[in-house]
This record gives structure tokens, sequence and C-alpha cells, in this order.
């Protein structure tokens, strides 16, 4: 008897779940425990896979919790990929519905923020402008480009200081986090990524920008938004931490 692949992955990610019936060891024999080893062994490296992907949502939550987290995960969500850095993907969404973690509003932009670092970290490698390249342009035409971005840079809004949180819980001498919202551009201007916390407005600004919207109706946006909207504060840092692509022709 044969056993289908639904009905073999239902039972690998499902500890509960009893052994196949129909499943061989190669060999004529019922698979028995030696299935029970390996599903065991495969789950185990999926919590360590991210218990590694996600090591700022572990220390808040505690070795523990997180392990339970993490199996409840795995049942919901196995791999659709072989490929062990992308897993982890759905992790905001299931911590907003996971009954246990809903005490902690900011757990899963804290999660975003981790993937976002994760997936910057294996993006494609990309040369940024030349730093003279935005003064070089006549005032006259600065507000008609348009920018892309490298394509290792991530851009995160959020409600909760996440970006405080992770310093928090990562580096030791970091301040306690205030409760307020806070936008992180996610850049990698070496070989790790880092976040980088963006002024007032500029989360508005670079989500403008990142739909081709001109420099100059991107500030429009910050400002209605923000009036202590600082645009050379916020250039110098998309220039400084290698953000910026390349620039669009002016309109």
């Amino acid at each position: 008897m044969s056993v289908s692949q639904a009905t073999f992955t239902e039972a690998l990610f499902d500890p509960a779940a009893p052994r196949p019936t129909g499943l061989g060891d190669g060999k004529g024999r019922a698979a028995g425990r030696r299935f029970d080893v390996y599903r065991n062994n495969v789950v185990a490296s999926l919590i360590e896979a991210l218990e590694a992907g996600f090591p700022v949502v572990r220390k808040l939550i505690g070795d523990a919790n997180f392990k339970v987290l993490a199996r409840e995960f795995v049942q919901a969500h196995p791999p659709s990929s072989p490929l062990m850095m992308l897993y982890g993907a759905q992790m905001p969404s299931f911590l907003r519905g996971f009954a246990p973690a809903q005490s902690i509003g900011y757990l899963p932009d804290v999660a975003r923020l981790e993937i976002a670092l994760r997936d910057s970290y294996h993006s494609a490698d990309a040369a940024p402008i030349d730093p003279g390249a935005l003064a070089a342009i006549p005032p006259d035409q600065l507000m008609s480009i348009t920018m892309r971005f490298v394509p290792a840079a991530r851009l995160l809004r959020s409600d909760w200081p996440i970006h405080a949180i992770w310093r928090f819980n990562q580096e030791g001498d970091a301040p306690k986090p205030v409760m307020e919202a806070q936008d992180v551009l996610v850049v990698r201007p070496g070989l790790d990524p880092s976040p980088q916390l963006l002024p007032n407005g500029a989360g508005a600004f670079m989500a403008s920008l990142m739909k081709s919207h001109t420099l100059g109706a991107a500030f429009e946006d910050a400002m209605a938004k923000t009036p202590d909207f600082d645009l050379t504060q916020t250039l110098t840092l998309l220039i400084s931490t290698g953000a910026i692509l390349e620039l669009g022709e002016t309109q």
C-alpha cells in the first residue's frame, strides 16, 4: 500500500498524528519507530532554524515558550522550499493569530524586522550611486527626479518601537525602549545588514519614493504627515548607508 504525499507530510509535521499506514522502510518492513525518529529529527531541525532566524523574538518570550511556539508554527506551516534561509516568512501573521502571544502587541513587527534583516542579507549585491550624484543635479531639477533602491534595502513602518526593541535585546548598552511608533530602513552597506532608525517623516517619504513618485511628490507626502520632516537629514542617511541604487531621469 502506498502512502500519499499529503498523508506523509501531515504525519511528518504533526507529532500527535499516527504513523502513516502502509509506510515501509524500503525492505518491506513497517517503518515503525524509524518514522518517529525521522519525524522528531525533521521537526527539531526546523525549530532550530526558527530559533536562529528569530533571536529577538525568542529572547522576548523565553527559550521554553519559543520552542512551544515554534512547534506550533512548524505544524501550521511546513516548509515549502528546501532553502531554510526562506523558512519562517509567515511568522508575523502567525504571531498575530497565536493566542498566547496576543498580550505582546509588538511581537509580529519585531518578527518582520528579523525577516527583513535575513532577506537583506541574502539579496543581490548592487553598487549604490556615487555620494556626489545628488549634489551634481541642478537645484531646479532636484524635485523632479525619482529614485531606485538597492536590492538589500527594506522599509518597515510600525506603530511600535521595533528598532529600539531590537537594539535593547541585541546590544548590551542600548537604552530601554520608549513606546512610540518607529520606521526602520534595513540596509547592507557591508557584509552584514543593519537596521537604521528613520527620522520623523522619512518612512512616508521612502514609501512614496518606492512607488516611483518624484522626490518632490515624496517630500510633499512626508510634509503633509510630518511638518518637521527634514529632507536633508533623510537624504544624507540614504546616501551614507548606500541605499540608493540609481536616480531616475528628471521629468
